[in-house]
């Protein structure tokens, strides 16, 4: 799978994870998670390539417990350190 589509899996799997994801032209700082007000976030710099926001959002996914259900490709839950559930 190419980087843009594993991009766009965990992208939705944040969302489905309750997250709002912001792609935003912040200047290449290449954004970051948050809460505000009770909601997480995540910035994705469109100033970045697609390694670089796929590396935020794996990275902001990894602590996340909520995600261990969720229906996702075997790559991506791979690259997220999680193993297969029955």
């Amino acid at each position: 799978m190419h980087t843009v589509e594993l991009l766009e899996e965990a992208i939705a799997a944040a969302k489905r994870a309750g997250y709002e994801v912001r792609e935003e032209w912040l200047g290449g700082t290449g954004g970051g998670h948050c809460e505000i007000k009770g909601q997480k976030c995540i910035f994705l710099d469109l100033a970045v390539g697609p390694l670089d926001q796929l590396e935020l959002v794996l990275e902001t996914l990894s602590g996340e417990p909520s995600i261990v259900p969720l229906p996702m490709s075997s790559q991506l839950r791979n690259l997220l350190g999680l193993r297969k559930i029955a």
